[in-house]
This record gives C-alpha cells, sequence and structure tokens, in this order.
C-alpha cells in the first residue's frame, strides 16, 4: 500500500492557502472523498479544516485509527460531529473562521445547512475551483503512479487480441478485461466528480452498439445491460467488419488514465476506416500546439475546427444531437478534472505538468463508432503520452 509522502501533502497545502489568500479565505473545509485523499492521503469519514495559514487539521469520526495511519498530515484528531468543530480550532489556538470556502459543487444541500449552523456568522464560499486548480497540475509523484495506470491498459490491450471473436457478447469481452485489469491491481473504483457521473472499468461494445448515446457527458454512450445502468457493454453479439470500442480507464494508488483503442475483425466500412484515420489527425493537432500558456478553449476550437473541415460537423464527438462540447478532460484522482479541452474556456491555459486525457472521436447511428483517446502530461516542448499501446486499427 503507497502512503502519500508528508511532504507532497505539505506541497499541496501551501499551493491551496496561497490560493485561499488572494481569495480572502479565513479557511476551507473539505469533505469530499476525492479531495479527502489528496489533501490528506486517505479517506475517513471526517472533515478536513485547511487555515490560510498553519497546519490543517483532519478531524476524523470514522476511523480516526486508519487516518493517522494512513495520512501524513501532521493533526490527524477524533471528533464526534460537525458541532465539535468550535472546540477543535480553540483546542489548536484557531479562531472561527469570517470567511470559509467548502465544496459547494458536491455537498448535499442537508449537510450544507449542518455547516452553516456550526459556522453561524461565517460567510461559506464555493472552494472548488481553487482545489481543482490545485489538484490540475500533477506532481513527479503523482506522475509516476499515472504510469503505472498506463501499464493496466496496455495489458487490457494486449489480452483484448487475444480473446475477441466472432459470436462472444460485448459483455462476455468486458468481463474477460476487467478481469485483466483487476489482476494487474485496478483498484476497481473509478471515481467521477458530475453529479450523477458514474462509470464502471470504462466501455466496451462493438458495432451499432458503439454509437447509441447515452445519459452520461461522454461522446460515446452504449445500451448497457439495462436502463438502470444505461450504458457500457451489453448482451450484443460481436460481428465481423464492425467496430469495437474498448474505452477502458487503468486505475492505480488512487489515480486513474483513460485510453480508448479501436479493433475489429477482418476490417472496417471505408467511412469508418476513413474517419479513425482523421481522428488520428486531429490528435496529432493538439500534440502540435498544446503547450503551456495555451487556453484550453483555443485548443478545443482548433482541433474542432479541423474535424468540422474534415466533414465531421455532425459526427465529432457523438452523432448530431448528442454531441458533447469537449474533446478532452483533466484526469487524476477523478475522471473529470481541470482541465477541460472545451468550448468556452478562453480565459484557462493549460500549464506545465496538467494531465488530461484528449479523445476525438466520430459516430454515425447504426453503424457505430471509431477513435482514438490517450492521456498526456503537458511539458514545455508539447505533450509527453501517458497511456502508450499500439494506436493503429487493430485488425485482427
Amino acid at each position: 500500500m503507497r502512503i502519500t509522502p508528508a511532504s507532497e501533502l505539505s506541497a499541496r497545502t501551501q499551493k491551496l492557502q496561497a490560493l485561499m489568500q488572494g481569495a480572502g479565505l479565513d479557511a476551507v473545509l473539505m469533505l469530499q472523498s476525492a479531495d479527502l485523499f489528496y489533501f490528506t492521503g486517505s479517506i475517513q469519514q471526517g472533515v478536513l479544516y485547511v487555515p490560510a495559514a498553519g497546519e490543517p487539521l483532519y478531524m476524523v469520526r470514522k476511523d480516526h485509527g486508519r487516518a493517522r495511519m494512513e495520512s501524513g498530515l501532521k493533526e490527524v484528531v477524533p471528533f464526534k460531529s460537525p458541532r465539535y468543530i468550535p472546540e477543535v480550532l480553540a483546542d489548536f489556538g484557531y479562531a472561527m473562521p469570517k470567511t470559509a470556502g467548502m465544496e459547494l459543487d458536491v455537498l448535499p444541500v442537508g449537510l450544507f445547512g449542518r455547516f452553516q449552523k456550526v459556522l453561524e456568522g461565517c460567510v461559506i464560499s464555493d472552494a472548488t475551483p481553487l482545489i481543482r486548480t490545485v489538484r490540475a497540475v500533477k506532481s513527479d509523484y503523482e506522475i509516476e503512479i499515472l504510469k503505472d495506470a498506463a501499464l493496466q491498459v496496455d495489458q487490457v490491450c494486449k489480452r483484448a487480441r487475444e480473446v475477441i471473436t466472432v459470436g462472444m457478447t460485448d459483455i462476455e469481452l468486458a468481463a474477460e478485461l476487467e478481469f485483466t485489469a483487476r489482476k494487474a491491481g485496478h483498484q476497481g473504483l473509478t471515481r467521477m466528480r458530475g453529479f450523477n457521473s458514474e462509470i464502471f472499468y470504462g466501455h466496451v461494445f462493438s458495432g451499432a452498439d458503439s454509437a447509441a448515446p447515452a445519459f452520461n457527458d461522454t461522446p460515446l454512450g452504449g445500451l448497457g445491460l439495462n436502463p438502470y445502468v444505461g450504458q457500457g457493454a451489453s448482451y450484443k453479439r460481436i460481428e465481423a467488419n464492425e467496430p469495437i470500442i474498448i474505452d477502458f480507464t487503468g486505475a492505480f494508488d488512487g489515480y486513474i488514465v483513460d485510453q480508448t483503442r479501436v479493433f475489429c475483425i477482418g476490417g472496417l466500412p471505408d467511412p469508418l476506416a476513413k474517419a479513425y484515420e482523421d481522428m488520428l489527425r486531429v490528435q496529432d493537432l493538439a500534440k502540435e500546439i498544446a503547450r503551456p500558456g495555451v487556453a484550453w478553449g483555443e485548443l478545443y476550437d482548433r482541433c474542432h475546427d479541423l474535424a468540422c473541415e474534415m466533414g465531421y460537423a455532425d459526427h465529432f464527438m457523438g452523432a448530431a444531437g448528442a454531441q458533447v462540447s469537449f474533446i478532452g478532460h483533466g484526469i487524476g484522482i477523478e475522471v473529470d478534472e481541470f482541465p477541460f479541452v472545451a468550448r468556452g474556456f478562453k480565459d484557462q491555459v493549460l500549464e506545465d505538468k496538467m494531465v488530461f486525457a484528449f479523445e476525438p472521436k466520430a459516430v454515425y447511428p447504426g453503424l457505430g463508432a471509431v477513435g482514438i483517446e490517450n492521456t498526456f502530461w503537458v511539458a514545455p516542448d508539447g505533450l509527453k503520452h501517458l497511456t502508450f499501446s499500439d494506436q493503429e486499427l487493430a485488425v485482427l
């Protein structure tokens, strides 16, 4: 079990505190699991209190002993409920904050109300943009873990070449690949921050199912096994001359990468084969222009424009009427982190060591979908691959 070094936690806290001071916040209180893991190294029932200056306090209801074992923070203290926060703060010499930030994008309204009562008189604002800004830039430590996660998806692709056959169902293929990933140390949980956003390992589907839209904010959806799930693999049987999409996450020691590869038995119809090569061209353009200082929205606009110029206006990133307005998403502890390579992000720019998955895809209802996805980190001289599986269309 990898324990997040205390030096990592300290550096993250200091970056957040600098942003807090600029925003005029006396404190930030965190409860969401991914944020707790990032700033404490542990996920337990409790509250992380980060003052604008000084040591953070990880107040844990259950389980304090495990939090103390897993977290490299100096102060990990037991407490019974939020109403004891003033008492704990006083014990450590902290006054009650007059301005505080919380994760208002994910915090349930009822729970927020409890904290409002505890922090009576405190002006509470949304700290999520500050938290996500800190998390967007990865350290060398984090990038090395992401490389380990990339090894999992490469093993998944190698296994796919061995097991794909005409007549097997999409769910049978998904089970084989999930088994492979799990044996390679996949943690199982693949967290997403967005409301009602859910994913399990990834998506595996074939033929027309790969072009079926779903509720999730992704270019591809799939029918799934039933309406309760409504995405991913179904009982459809794989046939020759149709695309087989393996859009899969690697998830290791808390960190996630995202990769898509396309397989087929015998070849693809000409429109899909051409579309696959053109999606590679869109990726090549992203690799050419993505540098620190480039706006997220500029990267989106230029790649989207290229796709439209090549004739994919009604097929790029979803079928007409179900298209998404992004081509890439930050990734790390969650699948949907900063940066967003998306329409409208004109003022946010790429920074050195930001990590994102870039996924240009073309969708043809009734025929299928094709595309490529890789996870990259941003370097001064361009994008560096984290995922690395063979990008050629895999004809079996």
